[in-house]
């Protein structure tokens, strides 16, 4: 099988790396030529997770037709800020009748659009059908370092979602499917605003109790959003919810929570974001899920708080003062 892959850090790159490891012919986009040059040559892809090593069948390129013509397969992994962007430039060129999978998490800033909208909105409707979504618990460092792993393939079409699942799934990587793909996306998407908040309680020093606290109110949130939008609240149980949750607030490979631990010590949000060589998605999707909770009248009190500590610069202890302050309730997902 010849891949496609639209993306180049380091999630597309585990990705990338697991099926060139089950022995498909992997093609990988890149804008950078020393990026390129350095898989090429190397095995290595310099940029992210540089200290491993890819497999042989594993390739790159910066042409990108090339990356899209003549594949059995695409899959595309780029932060969720450019889809738009590079799905304008490929859609007409896409072959027909392969499944097309999306790896990135996020909701689109301005439009609020889900990854999956954005696919359904730009391709044409013959490849509708073709789509699949990706999510779970998944580091990409584990997943190169072949650690047991599972995740969640989600397609409104069944035949794609068991044929992704097939391609992808392997000794060390299980895949379940489902057709829940808007609950799938809310729960990849909004994780990474409450492990930014869990981040933020470490870096403040607090204990288990405040991270346990924030990861289950957090996850009434995910889910009362979810429903608010279609999707089945079972999902946020599921790898793609809980998983995927657990995982982002607790794990030291988080961007997210490394983001929240920082501010947490004081650090201000530019002087972080200069700081990383990675995107940490969360950050931007905090701006759209702040937004979108207003369009649907959906209460989030973490998410609103994190969004005014991103964008209006309220302190850490004035956030953690904001939600214990709040009017006590019944315990339940509407409360």
């Amino acid at each position: 099988m010849k891949i496609g892959l639209i993306g180049s850090g380091s999630f597309g790159t585990a990705l990338g790396s697991l099926l060139a490891d089950k022995g498909y012919e992997v093609l990988m986009w890149t804008r950078s030529p020393d990026q390129a040059a350095s898989i090429n040559n190397d095995h290595k892809n310099n940029k992210h997770l540089s200290s491993l090593i890819l497999p042989a069948m594993m390739t790159a390129t910066t042409n990108l037709e090339d990356v899209v013509r003549d594949k059995e397969l695409l899959l595309f992994a780029p932060p969720s800020h450019v889809i738009s962007e590079l799905l304008g430039k490929v859609k007409d060129i896409i072959p027909e009748n392969i499944p097309i999978v999306s790896a990135s998490k996020g909701i689109e800033n301005d439009s609020l659009r889900l990854v999956s909208d954005i696919f359904e909105e730009i391709l044409p409707e013959k490849y509708h059908q073709n789509l699949s979504f990706l999510s779970g618990p998944s580091f990409a460092k584990e997943i190169i370092q072949k650690v047991p792993t599972a995740v969640t393939i989600a397609s409104k079409n069944q035949f794609t979602a068991k044929r992704v699942q097939e391609v992808f799934s392997f000794a060390y990587f299980r895949t379940y499917w489902t057709s829940d793909v808007v609950g799938t996306e809310i729960g990849g998407a909004m994780k990474n605003v409450i492990a930014i908040a869990s981040g933020v309680c470490d870096g403040m020093g607090f204990g288990q109790n405040a991270r346990a606290a924030l990861i289950t109110r957090g996850l009434n949130e995910i889910t009362r959003m979810g429903i608010k939008m279609g999707a089945d609240p079972m999902t946020f149980l599921g790898l793609a919810g809980l998983g995927d949750l657990v995982l982002t607030c607790c794990g030291d490979l988080s961007r997210n929570r490394t983001v929240g631990i920082k501010l947490g010590q004081g650090k201000k949000l530019k002087n972080i974001l200069e700081e990383m060589n990675e995107v940490a998605e969360g950050v931007k999707t905090t701006k759209s899920a702040y937004q979108l909770s207003k369009r649907l009248s959906v209460e989030m009190p973490i998410t609103e708080e994190v969004y005014k500590m991103l964008y209006e610069d309220k302190e850490p202890g004035d956030v953690v003062r904001s939600l214990m302050g709040r009017d006590l309730k019944r315990e339940g997902l509407y409360h």
